[in-house]
């Protein structure tokens, strides 16, 4: 999601008669409206995607193609590597610039959210090129063989080098929630969410080009999205100011101390989401299937703690940067709470509707099996899941990344890897599931501690104590 050679425009007005927030919104107000707000619309623009994706993986299972489906899991195992490298520096983007808002420097606000998505788009770049040459030995290593790497690498080849628009538009979904535009963040993924929903079937059915037609819609997506943002950021907002080397110079070293370890938390799942395929993958292309339809339900089941994750830095940041440690307690409390009923809620509905689940994707056999089973016992270890999330989004936004590094890895190694092994090793495929679920429960909890305990710190040392 991002563009190439949009033109930044230099005015510090609005471009319209508009009047969107010049001042920080989240210093004042009820904190569970907040949270609910700002997580709400963007779980719309999320869930959008995360639907979109599912149903094209659902298209693709109508092929009644098992590798194929199991292809495109593959695919995707590698695309959750480059989306989270774009989120580490998106999160970097609005905690700088929200930053900046609740400090009362809006010039300085424009200056960082514009060197912020330079370097942006410029490490996608890269990332790409060196991705694009690796992708044979990658797929390979993940488990990937005969007609599902065939699938795998022509999907990749599609998809990554729309890399860069992907970042853009991510970092410019991050600048509008930065001055609390929900709706318009919002409006960024649902964008690109319709015009995947309307190209999925067009192209995989109707121009034949099976699950190379899902990759092509992606990319398009991804235009719409880039435009989408350009538009509330720069034109509505003109929250981006011009961009120069001296301003990407001046902020790149504040903006690859929060990415750089956010970056790395982000890492943590995905590759430990490679691990657990290579263990996986060993059960065969039905179990490879299971695996990439649970990779797509995860995110529609949950992706409230996506965009929960998304809704607390800025409330965060704003009242650090106003001073308001009470407000700082009481927003991280709503937002644990909101991801609890959240969670609990879908929970009840993945177990409820295991069963028709599996037959909308004529998942039988061991697929089938292995999705029911999933859909009853995801919903528990997500509750801690949930914490662990709203905990990293606190610590990535407060000045202290390397806490959310620490138990992101924690968790996604020491309390995911081992005990997968052991439980495909005695228990199969099902045993791999529950072992990777146990190391959430303690992760989650001791996480969510620290977030309260780095807060309590910063209002020490604001007080000089």
């Amino acid at each position: 999601m991002l563009c190439r050679t949009e033109r930044f425009r230099q005015q510090a007005a609005p471009v319209n008669h508009q009047s969107p927030p010049q001042t920080a919104v989240f210093v004042s107000g009820s904190l569970m409206r907040h949270v609910a707000v700002m997580t709400g619309t963007g779980a719309i623009g999320l869930m959008a995607i995360f639907v979109v994706d599912l149903l094209s993986l659902l298209y693709v299972s109508w092929l009644g193609r098992p590798e194929a489906t199991a292809g495109v899991g593959f695919a995707t195992i590698v695309l959750y590597l480059m989306i989270s490298i774009n989120i580490g520096l998106m999160i970097a983007v609005s905690a700088l610039t929200a930053r900046a808002l609740g400090a009362g420097e809006r010039e300085a606000a424009r200056r960082i959210a514009s060197s912020t998505l330079v370097l942006m788009a410029l490490a996608a770049l890269a990332l790409t090129a060196i991705a694009l040459p690796a992708l044979p030995s990658l797929l390979r290593l993940l488990g990937a063989h005969d007609e599902s790497y065939r699938v795998a690498l022509s999907f990749l080849w599609i998809v990554l080098p729309s890399n860069v628009l992907m970042a853009v538009g991510m970092g410019l979904s991050g600048v509008l929630r930065a001055v609390g535009d929900a709706r318009r963040a919002m409006f960024v993924t649902l964008g690109g969410g319709l015009a995947t929903a309307g190209l999925d079937p067009l192209l995989i059915f109707g121009f034949g080009l099976g699950p190379d037609g899902a990759a092509w819609a992606i990319v398009i997506s991804r235009v719409v999205i880039v435009a989408t943002g350009f538009h509330g950021a720069v034109r509505v907002h003109d929250i981006v100011a011009r961009p120069n080397l001296a301003g990407v110079r001046r902020d790149s070293a504040a903006t690859m101390a929060i990415a750089g370890p956010a970056i790395l938390t982000n890492l943590s799942n995905p590759i430990a989401n490679a691990v657990f395929a290579g263990i996986f993958s060993r059960f065969g292309d039905g179990a490879m299937a299971a695996l990439a339809i649970m990779d797509r339900l995860v995110p529609v089941a949950f992706g409230v703690l996506f965009a929960l994750t998304g809704a607390v830095g800025p409330i965060l940041a704003q009242n650090w940067g106003a001073g308001r440690f009470d407000r700082m307690r009481a927003g991280l409390t709503a937002s644990a709470q909101f991801a609890i009923g959240c969670v609990v809620v879908s929970g009840v509905a993945l177990a409820l509707l295991r069963a028709p689940i599996a037959a909308a994707f004529g998942a039988t056999g061991l697929t089938g099996e292995l999705l029911m089973f999933f859909c009853l016992v995801v919903g528990p270890m997500w509750i801690f899941v949930g914490l662990l999330f709203v905990a990293n989004a606190a610590f990535n936004n407060l000045g202290m990344p390397l806490l959310s590094t620490l138990f992101s890895w924690g968790r996604a190694t020491l309390g995911t890897i081992p005990l997968a092994w052991v439980g495909a090793h005695y228990a199969g495929p099902k045993g791999a599931l529950v072992g990777s679920a146990l190391g959430a429960v303690v992760f989650g909890i001791v996480a969510l501690v620290f977030a309260y305990r780095g807060i309590s710190r910063l209002e020490r040392r604001s007080a000089g104590g």
